[in-house]
């Protein structure tokens, strides 16, 4: 599971806790401190949980770095991983800090709970639907942002996008990775979620095999839509990496994958969309619940959703869809 459980000793109550560390991904230090506690916070989310009783933040400094570098950069990732905090209502009370060759950032995130404060990810049944709360294609946004200084690299995508396209898909990735999962952690017992994981080393397929295995029915999960950050899949296909169209691109700090009743799916997008929870939030029905053996799949010929980045339009592709679902191929 995305977080531990550990039921304790006394009044009924359960320990949930995660950890979670990696290298930095993005030029900025402060939004690298919000991505890492947002990936931190987000295993307690997939599980329903939206209260964090406390964080401890995990730091490397990379003994490469000077005097100069270090006493610039590592306050801006410490401030950034504590704002976030506290944007998800909690504070980070300690921790640990090394010197490293590499600089590494991460954290633990610990709450003790009652039974009704999450949800076990093992209740999916056929005819529920997969929604998803983030696009994906961060790691190729990430990755293309980089090649803008790699003439080889940048040779081989400049036909399919613009420098343009990959400055505001790189936004995009970075503001969507900041982006906390609590508000939809919080709308999972609204409208009764019947498990969840969110989406990160292992790519939308991974988790979604890994989040089927869990499952106490026999079910498998079928997706048909793929939401990812505009121009990314081309990126994707040009270079002949990620494995993004096959859902086995990588994603950091990514959305919540959800198993929804099918008559309450639309109003969870709906409401995650609305203005009340403030700008950002988005969700779409990817895929379905089946009868099956603890499997998941995605079509051979998946929608592609371009989701553009804040402030911008994308043409819609003709292959766009929302939460349509063709038969199963």
């Amino acid at each position: 599971m995305d977080s531990c459980v550990i039921p304790l000793r006394h009044g009924g109550l359960s320990l949930v806790q995660t950890t979670d560390f990696f290298y930095p991904l993005v030029d900025d230090p402060y939004m690298m401190g919000r991505i890492a506690c947002a990936n931190v916070l987000s295993d307690l989310y997939a599980m329903g949980i939206t209260e964090c009783d406390n964080m401890l933040m995990l730091l490397s400094v990379s003994q490469k770095m000077n005097e100069d570098e270090r006493e610039k950069i590592m306050p801006l990732m410490i401030k950034g991983f504590r704002d976030a905090a506290e944007e998800g209502g909690t504070s980070v009370t300690g921790g640990q800090t090394v010197v490293n060759p590499w600089i590494i950032i991460g954290g633990v995130a610990t709450v003790v709970c009652q039974p009704n404060e999450f949800i076990m990810p093992d209740s999916a049944v056929p005819g529920d639907v997969l929604v998803l709360t983030k696009p994906l294609g961060t790691q190729v946004a990430v990755n293309a942002h980089q090649w803008l200084d790699n003439p080889e690299r940048w040779n081989k995508i400049r036909l399919v996008v613009t420098r343009e396209d990959v400055e505001l898909a790189y936004q995009e990735a970075m503001f969507s990775m900041a982006m906390l999962n609590r508000t939809a952690a919080g709308l999972m017992h609204t409208y009764n979620a019947h498990a969840a994981t969110d989406v990160t080393g292992f790519g939308i397929l991974g988790h979604a095999q890994n989040l089927a295995k869990q499952q106490r029915s026999q079910v498998s999960f079928v997706i048909h839509n793929l939401p990812i950050i505009a121009k990314m899949a081309a990126i994707s296909k040009a270079s002949g990496r990620f494995g993004l169209l096959q859902g086995t691109s990588a994603e950091t700090s990514g959305g919540l994958l959800i198993c929804l009743p099918r008559e309450h799916a639309a109003r969870f997008c709906a409401e995650l969309r609305s203005p009340k929870y403030g700008e950002g939030h988005q969700a779409w029905i990817i895929g379905i619940v089946e009868k099956g053996n603890q499997t998941a799949r995605i079509i051979d010929r998946p929608g592609i959703i371009e989701v553009a980045p804040r402030g911008t339009t994308v043409p819609l592709h003709p292959n766009n869809s929302t939460s349509s679902f063709e038969s199963s191929s």
